[in-house]
């Protein structure tokens, strides 16, 4: 009879990807049951009710049709909302089979506490296979993203120095700063030259993705190397242009990827795997000419190289002149994770931040409140970065507050090294667990009012956010991941945006045609179907 009910909510799920109203997932994930499933896992379940993996509900036994299936109906695209839907239908915890891939796939605060208190010392997250398959065939060294075990370990704390330290965070701040800064002048001149004006202030109505993706590199490319592209020009740079394609082609192409056999691809010269391996050696590409011409610099002991864009700080050697300089990883290490930082800061940067604006620009009450608290800030910090950052905390929490609403990545995945239980089923140890962020931010049970755009919700003190009591309450902000694994460039990531987000709300108003909700599709990184046009109002400054 279980295997009925779940192959009759196997076929109800994968018709649709719609959410739906399910009266049974409110009373699955009623509080009784959250904290059961906390409670549980720490202090043991009786036997005699312990449920077995087997019992753990699931769209389907038979990953090869259900991977068909997906091809087919094209719900990889989206893939986010089958995951709601399959809450919705199955209850806070299911199974997935796909391909040879089998996962837990669980939403919960409290069950992803639990998933995180064992991870272990060298916590493990999912291979993308493609990606390692394209380092083994080309014999490039591979980065911490791919990699796992003492290695992983001593390479991650070595880059934690000179990345995610606020040590590491107060010397690079101040680049940041500037390319934010050069950004919205860049984006002035265009309103003001392209746009209308109505009584001494200029708006124009525009796509912004552009100038973000050329802004994400712009920033990333100067905390790594220490120096400027130069891509707010009137004629950026065709190889930039070339870096960013590639980037988006190499996202493109992982998730399709990422349920078949990349080493038969390879042999069979596919089509997919070739468009995937291009693009990565384009990127890869890139960043070698970079990283040679780092080294160059520095054994010159030169700096910046004549005739390259300079920028106003001028003392931050960027990450590869700090790790060159301490010699503690060698030359090969440093191309693979200086690569994999790059590859990995472009879209995943832009896109949150077209989110954003979007947010912005259809919550003006919200906008208003976040740009008063930015102009006193502002006027505080004496132009000060970190000080106009601290000041304004509501730019950290409108960051936070996109990233539940569109996480960039949708899953965040581990695989526990000791058997755990998770709402009441017993989970092996070595079982793939996925958190699925989408559904998570978007749960009424465990955000009041999610579907609201509100920043103040992260604020210290605040009661708003959560109805859920328990372990679980520090886990429902994991865009950057959680614990030793987290994202290794999120400290880049998060003042990037908040920069870019605290010049943006100083010198202009934003609004939208509609209000209406942006549809979003899934390719490796939540995006939306077509980038929304915002139009930019210049403001006056006293």
């Amino acid at each position: 009879m279980e295997e009925l009910r779940d192959c009759q909510r196997s076929s109800m799920i994968t018709s649709s990807v719609h959410p739906v109203a399910c009266p049974a997932l409110s009373r699955a994930i009623s509080a009784s049951t959250m904290l059961a499933g906390a409670e549980g896992a720490v202090k043991g379940v009786q036997k005699s009710n312990l449920q077995s993996f087997q019992q753990i509900p699931h769209t389907g036994s038979n990953g090869w049709i259900n991977l068909l299936r997906f091809w087919r109906e094209g719900t990889f695209s989206q893939l986010h909302k089958y995951m709601e839907q399959s809450f919705h239908m199955l209850g806070p915890i299911y199974r997935q089979y796909l391909g040879s891939q089998c996962s837990v796939n669980i939403f919960l605060p409290v069950d992803i506490g639990e998933l995180f208190h064992s991870e272990g010392l060298h916590p493990r997250r999912m291979t993308l296979q493609p990606w390692a398959t394209h380092r083994e065939s080309r014999k490039h060294k591979k980065g911490v993203f791919l990699k796992n075990g003492a290695e992983w370990r001593a390479d991650r704390l070595l880059l934690n120095r000179e990345i995610m330290l606020s040590s590491a965070v107060r010397r690079f701040l101040p680049l940041l700063d500037e390319v934010a800064r050069d950004f919205s002048c860049s984006l002035h001149r265009k309103v003001q030259t392209e746009g209308r004006e109505e009584n001494g202030h200029y708006s124009l109505t525009l796509d912004p993705s552009p100038d973000l993706f050329h802004f994400a590199l712009e920033g990333s490319c100067y905390v790594l190397y220490g120096e400027r592209m130069g891509l707010f020009s009137s004629e950026p740079s065709q190889e930039s242009q070339r870096f960013i394609w590639a980037v988006e082609r190499m996202l493109a192409t992982t998730s399709p990827l990422l349920y078949l056999p990349p080493r038969l691809l390879l042999r069979l010269h596919a089509p997919l795997w070739t468009q995937h391996a291009t693009a990565w050696d384009h990127i890869f590409s890139h960043a070698e000419a970079r990283i040679q011409r780092g080294c160059q610099q520095l054994q010159a002991g030169v700096g910046n190289a004549a005739g390259a864009v300079q920028g106003s700080v001028g003392q931050f050697p960027g990450v590869l002149g700090q790790l060159m300089e301490r010699g503690q990883l060698p030359l090969e290490l440093i191309t693979a994770n200086i690569t994999e930082l790059m590859a990995g800061g472009v879209d995943t940067t832009a896109v949150p931040l077209q989110f954003a604006l979007f947010e912005l620009a259809r919550n003006p009450s919200v906008q208003e409140q976040m740009r008063a608290q930015v102009q006193t800030s502002w006027s505080q910090a004496a132009g000060n970065p970190q000080k106009a950052l601290q000041g304004a905390p509501l730019l950290k929490g409108a960051v936070k507050e996109t990233l539940r609403l569109y996480p960039v990545g949708i899953t965040v995945q581990r695989y526990p090294i000791r058997d755990i239980v998770l709402q009441n089923y017993h989970i092996p140890a070595g079982t793939l667990v996925q958190a699925c962020l989408y559904p998570l931010g978007r749960s009424q049970d465990v955000f009041q009012e999610p579907e609201r755009f509100d920043p103040h919700r992260w604020g210290p003190g605040s009661e708003e956010g959560t109805t859920e009591m328990g372990s679980g309450a520090g886990f429902r902000s994991l865009a950057f991941g959680f614990g030793a694994r987290q994202c290794v460039g999120r400290r880049i990531a998060e003042n990037e945006m908040q920069l870019l987000l605290l010049h943006i709300l100083r010198n202009f108003r934003l609004s939208v045609s509609s209000k209406e909700e942006l549809k979003t599709k899934y390719t490796l990184i939540l995006q939306p179907e077509s980038p929304p046009s915002i139009n930019f109002t210049t403001l006056s400054h006293s």
